[in-house]
């Protein structure tokens, strides 16, 4: 069974309460989170999958978003928030209220019904689409606080997380019309090169193309590397000089 059920209300804080499930279930894995718009199965039972997993569940988050505690299904008996929240003080699963939004401020007891009052004397979490990450982060710190299989839980999921090799990341250099040469390696980091027209060196050391390195020989050879606009002249021996080539 499932260590954390959330609670929500649809039209207000199911957006939520989906972001919460999900990364939840990112830290402490799936089968930990039970979240009714995606853990009941296509021909299960809904109330019987429902409150046995409040009965079996730690904790559960009762996601409240803005028009949470004025809506008529507060105080109505067979309101599935409201069985929810009591089942699980029924079977003493704690209940933790998650305000969803910077806006949603603490609930009032005096205007909760009297079966749910009990909510506004309870220690709240929060989140907000503008921290998320942030407040996603203490939800799941405090939790893993609060319940030792999810302590357990969340040292497994970051000690596989870490044992989870590291793809090596490769730099793009795109074509290549000249020369292209990667010097050794940094970590795991490569070059590729795609579409090379020119000579490419994949590996460390020296560069060598015999295809169309020039066979030089004699004396006075020269050979040119790029464009040269301006001209080579070379003077030898010592017809009025002294053997020096002149530029």
């Amino acid at each position: 069974m499932s260590e954390i059920f959330v609670n929500y209300r649809t039209g207000d804080g199911n957006e939520t309460a989906a972001l919460l499930s999900e990364g939840l279930s990112r830290r402490f894995g799936e089968e930990a989170v039970f979240f009714a718009g995606r853990s009941i199965r296509p021909g299960d039972t809904f109330p019987e999958e429902l409150l046995a997993h409040v009965r079996r569940s730690g904790v559960l988050l009762a996601v409240i978003g803005p028009s949470w505690l004025s809506h008529p299904g507060l105080r109505q008996e067979d309101d599935w928030v409201r069985r929810e929240i009591l089942e699980a003080w029924h079977y003493g699963v704690r209940v933790v209220p998650v305000l969803s939004g910077r806006q949603a401020g603490r609930l009032d007891r005096e205007v909760l019904p009297p079966a749910l009052r009990h909510l506004a004397e309870l220690q709240s979490l929060r989140i907000a689409s503008s921290s998320y990450d942030k407040d996603l982060e203490s939800i799941g710190n405090e939790l893993s606080r609060l319940s030792p299989r999810l302590s357990d839980r969340d040292a497994r999921t970051q000690q596989a997380s870490a044992d989870q090799p590291t793809a090596p990341h490769n730099s793009l250099t795109g074509d290549n019309s000249g020369f292209s040469v990667q010097a050794g390696r940094v970590g795991d980091i490569g070059t590729v090169v795609t579409n090379p027209t020119g000579p490419v060196n994949t590996g460390s050391g020296s560069q060598h193309n015999q295809t169309h390195r020039p066979n030089l020989s004699g004396d006075g050879s020269a050979y040119i590397a790029g464009d040269n606009h301006g001209g080579i002249s070379h003077r030898f021996g010592n017809a009025g000089g002294d053997g020096a080539d002149s530029r």
